[in-house]
């Protein structure tokens, strides 16, 4: 008879509290958006900071009118007519190549070796070779953005036309497929899924990438504007760009959420774990860069390009040689790894504690969750000219800008990390009695380890990213961007192609200290 009475209650219960609950969910959401208001207006009243670092409310708004008639938006247009060039051009090479990479053992061995030690090098380093090459015109853009979209394409669509094909190639066989009804009704479908993470993850790389070479040269474009705007002291100007680049980033990443649940229609598996250690290795995989680098000599040496725009390959390894040996470029990695690291334990330590009160609080993922998705959605180099602005060029800036890079990795690996953990480690503590912090440590956090850690292998890539760009638009004494920029204004190529060299060979190192790390604390997966 209690149960059904406790029963009855319950059942009572539950209708009274969950108008308080709807409206709670409802209104939590808006709480931070509208206090940062309340501080910003408080803010400007009160000249807690000057104008022309902290702009009022009213002096943005009055901007975005006097802009918002046909300025901004002619600029915004311009910027996305460089982004739509660059992504057809961009996708459509990426689904080639990864396509031939991923349907042909031979082009596995012979290209994909190369293609992968030219990925890593960032993009922005590539910027000063391709200055050179195709001058600060339309085609510079054209092309930093098709070297960024390329790369995400082309290793997705590979992943998923290469571990797809043997049972599908079976099938084909049975069937007996013509070669291109293959590709069309087997093929296609099933790299589908893997096609469309590439290109999700080419948006947002060819947006930044576009921002970035628009603050660096360029007369028209947003990034340009906001550049202007920044020079001028006039942040009002610099704030509406940062919000109409975020409100731009928010609708692409909407839109192509809705065609990627239009277009995958069927049950996908998980082919996560295929992606590891797939390059091939031997001694054919040397024979493309070999002949490259032949190449690449006998042109040099030939006459055929101007030796300074491209240096030969040993006037390269020369100057690597030199910088080693008189201590500038260990001096130059060491300021630029001391900045990385700094900024990896400021941002990844915040990411990683704010993932952890998001994932084990409902009230506190309604509360900031919304927030921090729309601070996301912009683009990490719009955020340059405000943060110089306000920190200078000094190291300040730069380490927060760093921080910032790999704040939202380890933010979003945490959180979700947490919130996919099974039900029953929940029912298991209950039952246990355990407090929090033995929570943390025997359930928790283990069980979320591996997203933690591939959060933490991509907080270390993107630090070492954000690195090199802060060092670029923040000029300093030291650091290897900042050699590099150097180097090009006195047109030394060798030190230019130098500075890269190491800068992607950084890159991978991180990358692959990051794997192993992976690897170690998540061994017990394997187990």
């Amino acid at each position: 008879m209690s149960e059904v009475l406790s029963a009855s209650l319950r059942r009572l219960w539950v209708p009274l509290r969950s108008p308080f609950a709807t409206q709670g969910r409802f209104y939590l959401p808006w709480i931070v958006p509208l206090a940062v208001a309340a501080l910003w207006v408080v803010a400007s009243r009160e000249h807690w900071m000057s104008e022309q670092i902290l702009p009022a409310p009213a002096l943005v708004w009055q901007s975005a009118l006097e802009f918002g008639s046909g300025e901004l938006w002619g600029h915004l247009w311009i910027s996305l007519q460089r982004l739509i060039w660059g992504l057809l051009a961009g996708i459509a090479s990426g689904l080639l190549l990864g396509t031939w990479l991923g349907g042909s053992r031979r082009a596995q061995t012979l290209v994909l070796p190369t293609f992968v030690a030219l990925a890593q090098i960032p993009t922005l380093a590539w910027i000063p070779l391709f200055m050179l090459f195709f001058g600060i015109g339309e085609l510079l853009k054209l092309v930093v953005l098709v070297k960024a979209v390329v790369v995400p394409v082309t290793l997705h669509t590979l992943v998923g036309v290469r571990d797809a094909q043997p049972k599908l190639r079976e099938a084909a066989a049975v069937l007996r497929l013509p070669p291109h009804l293959l590709f069309l009704r087997l093929l296609l479908p099933a790299a589908l899924p893997a096609f469309l993470a590439g290109v999700r993850l080419a948006l947002a790389t060819g947006w930044t990438s576009l921002l970035a070479v628009e603050l660096l040269a360029s007369s028209e474009g947003i990034g340009y504007l906001m550049v202007w705007g920044r020079q001028l002291f006039m942040l009002d100007l610099v704030f509406l760009c940062i919000l109409l680049i975020g409100l731009v980033g928010a609708l692409m990443d909407r839109g192509f959420s809705r065609l990627e649940r239009s277009l995958l229609h069927w049950p996908q598996p998980a082919t996560g774990e295929q992606l590891r250690g797939q390059v091939p290795r031997g001694w054919q995989s040397l024979l493309l860069p070999a002949g490259l680098l032949l190449l690449w000599q006998a042109a040099n040496s030939l006459g055929w390009v101007d030796a300074n725009i491209l240096s030969s390959p040993l006037d390269v390894l020369r100057s690597l040689y030199a910088g080693l040996l008189d201590g500038s470029l260990p001096e130059a990695l060491r300021l630029s790894l001391q900045r990385t690291l700094a900024g990896l334990l400021i941002g990844g330590g915040a990411g990683f504690a704010l993932g952890l009160l998001l994932g084990l609080s409902a009230n506190a993922e309604r509360l900031l969750g919304p927030s921090l998705s729309a601070l996301r959605q912009v683009a990490l180099f719009a955020w340059v000219p405000l943060l110089t602005a306000w920190f200078g060029l000094g190291e300040g800036a730069k380490l927060v800008f760093v921080a910032l890079a790999a704040f939202f990795p380890l933010l979003i690996a945490t959180q979700r990390g947490i919130a996919s953990l099974p039900p029953q480690l929940g029912e298991a503590a209950q039952a246990l009695r355990l407090d929090l912090p033995h929570r943390l440590r025997l359930l928790v956090l283990p069980g979320a380890a591996p997203a933690i850690f591939a959060g933490l292998r991509l907080a270390l890539i993107y630090a070492w990213l954000g690195t090199i760009g802060a060092e670029y638009f923040m000029p300093s004494d030291g650091g290897i961007a900042s050699l590099m920029i150097g180097a090009q204004q006195l047109f030394r190529m060798d030190q230019v192609m130098a500075a890269m060299v190491l800068i992607g060979l950084v890159g991978a190192l991180l990358g692959h200290l990051g794997q192993r790390l992976e690897s170690r604390a998540t061994r017990w997966r394997s187990a």
